[in-house]
């Protein structure tokens, strides 16, 4: 140790000397900056309380601010009550089509419904003849026929000469006759009491055969028969007991059932 303090001798007694020759100067004295630290509104610290703060070992540190923060959750009310029903917005765009849903569940079973119909089927038809020759007389007159070909169910009636219909629909009708020399033909197709048709020739000196045909929309209980008509001259339709002169025929073609 003394060999550290011997060097720093002389350096003292320098400065001492100098110090020395200069009597009576007074080394003027160092003033301290007054340092703030607070705020504008604060009082200044004191310089003892400045220094001990500047000689604290701590630094000093402005605190920082705390924003507290408030859970809205745990401020939220009960749910309130269902407002009314707001106007109907206006009408939009029609959308795509979606796709096909999955079918439904099997509904109930229904009421049964009303009773059908006959599923067989219906047929009415017949085809009679007369072999004798028939005059006019003073009034009209119903051609009977005394030779049946076919009457199914027999809904001619050979005793009065007419049809009967038992099945209501659409009917065909023909009738055939044989015209006799120099005398006029003239003879109706009737239903019930109104004549539908008409089958005439007139005088000739030569016999032909006439016939006539049509179709009718009978009703059950509708009449189908022929009439001779009755003029100023003689009216007579020909046949003989060998030969069938005079047919008439008549079948059902569509029933109204269908």
């Amino acid at each position: 140790r003394m060999s550290a303090v011997i060097p720093l001798l002389p350096l003292l007694l320098l400065s001492a000397g100098n110090a020395a020759s200069q009597p009576g100067k007074v080394l003027p004295r160092r003033r301290l900056a007054c340092v703030r630290g607070c705020g504008p509104s604060e009082q200044p610290v004191s310089i003892p309380a400045h220094r001990s703060a500047r000689m604290s070992p701590y630094p000093e540190y402005s605190l920082p601010k705390i924003q507290p923060t408030i859970d809205i959750t745990i401020l939220k009310g009960e749910k309130g009550e269902m407002g009314e029903r707001g106007l109907p917005g206006a009408a939009g765009k029609a959308g795509e089509r979606g796709l096909r849903g999955l079918n439904g569940r099997k509904g109930q079973k229904g009421q049964p419904g009303p009773q059908g119909h006959s599923c067989k089927q219906l047929f009415a038809a017949f085809s009679v003849g007369r072999r004798k020759p028939l005059h006019s007389s003073d009034y009209f007159q119903l051609v009977t026929f005394d030779t049946e070909f076919v009457n199914l169910y027999q809904h001619f009636s050979m005793f009065s000469g007419k049809f009967f219909c038992y099945v209501p629909g659409i009917y065909y009708f023909s009738l055939n006759v044989h015209t006799w020399n120099f005398k006029e033909t003239y003879v109706h197709l009737m239903r019930n009491e109104e004549a539908m048709a008409i089958l005439y020739a007139q005088p000739s000196d030569r016999s032909i055969m006439q016939s006539q045909s049509l179709m009718l929309d009978l009703q059950e209980g509708d009449e189908v028969w022929i009439r001779m008509f009755k003029r100023e001259r003689e009216n007579a339709i020909y046949s003989e007991e060998s030969d069938v002169y005079i047919v008439f025929n008549g079948h059902l073609i569509k029933p109204a059932l269908e």
